[in-house]
């Protein structure tokens, strides 16, 4: 016989298809014989039909397209033989599904065939529209099948239940049609039919609460006594798995009464006893019946309350930990996770082996772990918790401390009973995994260790001793630095020793050497090694001993590749040579933090003062901006707090001539040092190693302070106008004015936003300009929170006024206006220029636009 003749058999094809070497061959093979396939399709050969059907399938199942022989299943279904029939069911479930529009051409088929007097036929539709069953096909369909739950043979009656399955997911407008149906067939003593009328009961709860509330009523006590039959019953050898009888049976009564107990107290209590039952009788060293204690625990804490099961299913999961199965103990630890908020004492019982299970090799259940005993953390066990887990952080895989330092440095904060024990915590963890130890957490250790004034000697010693045996631990060696700097005179002379302190000898050079090993470190980075040079300046002025030492240290860095190091040593050893005077005013103490504050920001109600996101510099590197913000003592305490005087001392006038740092009163809640950095941000600060001196001003217009203090910059020789870079100075000439006013300006303009500015001289006074702002909204969306800040020029002075709204209207139905007064020294000179930052939320959404303003005539 040809072997590509329409006549070949199944296996000779079969066996052509695995002679082929390569995948070349093979495609040759399979196009030869789809082609004769096509060609016997063609001339509606009959007799070699269901034989050409199954090739099909098979290449089907090898990946090829096969949708030209849809049709012959259709051909095979209305054939009046069985054997035709069960090919044509067969391609009809494999080659189609319920997307193919060709298959409503088969549901007249399919009513003939639920119709059929041989059962065979009828059992044949049925599995094909459990399969394949459309909605559209549901509804056709649908009294066929329900009328077939009350067949004679139960095998057509588990089938049909089974499709019913899928006809109301499909159509759930007709659960209502089964639920008489499917009570009759809860009684059944087939074992096949009762499974798939307990699935198919659940479904229908699920789908339908006038579903549910009937089968509370009429199913509950029937579906209790048939489990208590399960379970009580004699040996069953054909159900038997690993000698627990009828498992699946088991498992899917639990998952029905399980959603009838739900919110239902009467339901639940009825199935209590045989619950509590199934929990002490059920063999718990089978994988069979670990299955169905598990699903009888989910039983237990789905339906309502019951003290003394719910410590039983406790216990059980408990059990379940001890268990050398992986996946077991796995499925116990997030039984548990939801057990802890209904019954947290019962799962307390178990704390030690659940920590015993975050030291598992396995990481998914160290991890899981890791999250239970986060849970189970109180004002009563924090201490010994937190002592475990750090003990474990000694020994714990690289990969698992970074999870491990979070929930510890979390549990800290949040159940700390006081601020020694804090510190003692945040230290030993800082000790052991201070490399993966968030900024935000030593960032809020510093603040409390400011707070806490009487333990200022105890955590500068107890930082003294730790770094001495961790020194490659970045966050640790920051905070001592930080420290150190602050309170090392403490350290030095054993100032606030407590009573559990023994006394240290540490000597002015020894504080010293700590930040010289820190700063000449390779580990350390830019943000370290900034604050080692402001630790060194504030050594400078707390050891005088020691200042030589410290001005060489710091004359090292004036030749370091990177550019903040280098600017600050240059401007650190000025103040050491030759400011002083005026260095121990410059170093003072930190202001007290405030915590309130700090808090609120990291939760991200409050915005920040200081961006911990780092200061973009112009080679690239990445700086931490709180070493700016220590050194200035600029924005970083009690906002309600008033500002130091700074005008008593010369020394205040040389820090804004050095940093180039002008603080305004502010009617946000920022600070000025982060509208600065935010602003430097926009293009990089450092040219030629210089800053210019910029005078900020902000307003945030949710707040309608009313302070109008103008901004006073110091009177000093300009080094550079950072600010002249921004672009070429308008050299129009001035135009005639009519009246004494000058023509509106567009500003700015973005996709979205159009910023005009409209000017005005006060009479006498032609260095002053009153520029009016009118922003509108060039989009269809509303802006909300809508904020305007901008930045300028030493040889400027500006001051901003609230705005006239914090909404910005769509599609320039409204505008928002400001007021800005503009005093320019170098009138007729220079231009006004400045860099702006407009902030607003679209939908919720933080938007942020940046520009740059220098097309202002130099006239006005």
């Amino acid at each position: 016989m040809n072997p590509f003749s329409s006549g070949t058999r199944l296996r000779d094809m079969i066996r052509a298809i695995r002679a082929c070497k390569t995948a070349a061959e093979e495609r040759a093979v399979v196009r030869k014989e789809c082609a004769t396939i096509r060609a016997a399709v063609s001339d509606n050969d009959n007799d070699y039909r269901h034989r050409n059907l199954a090739k099909l399938m098979f290449i089907h199942m090898l990946g090829y397209p096969t949708h030209f022989g849809q049709m012959e299943c259709l051909k095979l279904i209305a054939a009046p033989g069985f054997p035709e029939k069960r090919i044509g069911y067969l391609g009809l479930m494999l080659l189609l599904d319920e997307r193919q529009e060709v298959l409503m051409l088969v549901t007249n088929s399919l009513k003939q065939d639920l119709n059929h007097t041989n059962q065979y036929i009828v059992g044949l539709a049925l599995c094909a529209l459990g399969n394949i069953c459309s909605a559209e096909m549901a509804r056709d369909l649908a009294p066929e099948v329900e009328r077939l739950l009350q067949f004679r043979d139960p095998n057509i009656r588990k089938k049909a239940a089974l499709c019913s399955i899928r006809i109301v997911k499909k159509v759930p407008d007709l659960a209502e049609n089964f639920v008489n149906p499917v009570v009759s067939l809860l009684k059944e003593k087939h074992h096949g039919v009762l499974l798939t009328a307990i699935q198919l009961c659940t479904d229908l709860c699920n789908i339908s609460e006038e579903a549910l509330e009937f089968f509370r009523k009429k199913c509950t006590d029937g579906l209790v006594k048939a489990l208590k039959d399960v379970v009580n019953s004699p040996y069953a050898p054909e159900y038997d798995i690993a000698g627990i009888a009828d498992p699946f049976l088991h498992i899917r009564l639990l998952r029905l009464l399980r959603v009838l107990g739900h919110g239902d107290a009467d339901a639940s209590e009825s199935m209590n006893d045989i619950l509590a039952q199934v929990a002490t009788k059920t063999e718990s060293n089978k994988n069979a019946g670990n299955a169905i204690l598990y699903e009888c625990v989910e039983t237990i804490m789905s339906i309502e309350d019951n003290g003394g099961l719910r410590v039983l299913a406790i216990n059980i999961l408990g059990r379940f930990l001890s268990n050398r199965d992986n996946n077991i103990r796995y499925v116990a630890l997030n039984m548990l996770m939801k057990a802890v908020s209904v019954d947290d004492q019962a799962v307390q019982r178990h704390r030690a082996t659940i920590l015993e299970c975050v030291k598992d090799l396995d990481a998914s259940i160290r991890k899981r772990a890791l999250e239970l005993v986060y849970l189970l953390v109180n004002e009563t066990n924090v201490k010994p918790l937190t002592k475990e887990l750090i003990d474990y952080l000694h020994v714990s895989d690289q990969d698992f401390k970074e999870d491990l330092t979070e929930k510890i440095c979390s549990i800290v904060e949040k159940l700390s009973p006081d601020k020694i024990w804090y510190i003692d915590q945040m230290l030993m963890v800082l000790s052991e995994g201070g490399n993966h130890v968030k900024d935000e957490v030593w960032h809020a250790l510093i603040v409390v260790i400011t707070n806490a004034s009487n333990l200022h000697g105890y955590t500068v010693r107890a930082l003294y001793k730790a770094i001495q045996t961790s020194t490659d631990q970045e966050t640790l060696v920051r905070v001592a630095v930080w420290c150190i700097g602050e309170y090392g005179d403490m350290l030095v002379n054993n100032i606030g020793m407590l009573d559990l302190e023994d006394p240290i000898t540490v000597t002015e050079n020894d504080a010293v050497d700590v930040i010289e090993i820190a700063i000449k470190s390779h580990t350390s980075d830019l943000t370290t090694r900034s604050m080692c040079l402001i630790a060194l300046l504030k050594l400078s002025s707390r050891f005088p001993a020691c200042s030589q030492r410290i001005k060489d240290m710091v004359t090292q860095s004036k030749g370091s590749l990177l550019l903040e190091l280098q600017q600050r040593s240059i401007e650190f050893d000025s103040i050491i040579a030759k400011h002083q005077n005026i260095r121990s005013v410059l170093v003072e103490r930190m202001p007290v933090l405030d915590e309130a504050t700090f808090s609120g920001r990291r939760a991200g109600s409050i915005p920040a003062a200081v961006s911990t996101s780092g200061l973009n510099i112009s080679n690239g590197v990445k700086l931490n901006s709180a070493p700016l913000v220590d050194l200035l003592d600029l924005g970083v305490g009690d906002e309600n707090q008033p500002p130091a005087n700074t005008s008593a001392t010369p020394g205040n006038n040389f820090l804004h001539d050095l940093l180039d740092v002008g603080t305004v009163p502010s009617q946000s809640q920022k600070s000025g040092t982060d509208a600065l950095l935010d602003l430097l941000s926009l293009d990089s600060p450092h040219q030629n190693g210089s800053h210019d001196i910029l005078s900020l001003n902000q307003n945030n217009n949710n707040n309608n302070n009313n302070n109008k203090s103008p901004v006073t910059t110091p009177s000093v020789n300009p080094m550079m106008d950072l600010l002249d870079g921004f672009g070429p100075t308008p050299s129009t000439p001035p135009p005639k004015e009519e009246s004494g006013e000058y023509p509106p300006l567009v500003a700015f303009e973005s996709s979205s936003l159009r910023l005009m500015f409209n000017f005005c001289k006060q009479p006498g006074n032609p260095q002053t300009t009153v520029i009016e702002a009118n922003f509108t909204n060039k989009s269809s969306d509303v802006y909300t929170d809508f904020i305007f800040q901008a930045a300028v020029p030493k040889f400027l002075q500006l001051h901003l006024e609230p705005a006239s709204s914090n909404t910005l209207p769509g599609n320039g139905n409204g505008s928002v206006t400001q007021k800005l007064q503009v005093t320019n020294s170098q009138h007729g000179k220079k231009s006004i220029i400045m860099r702006i930052r407009i902030s607003y939320k679209l939908n919720n959404k933080e938007m942020l636009e940046e520009g740059q303003i220098s097309n202002i005539p130099r006239h006005i």
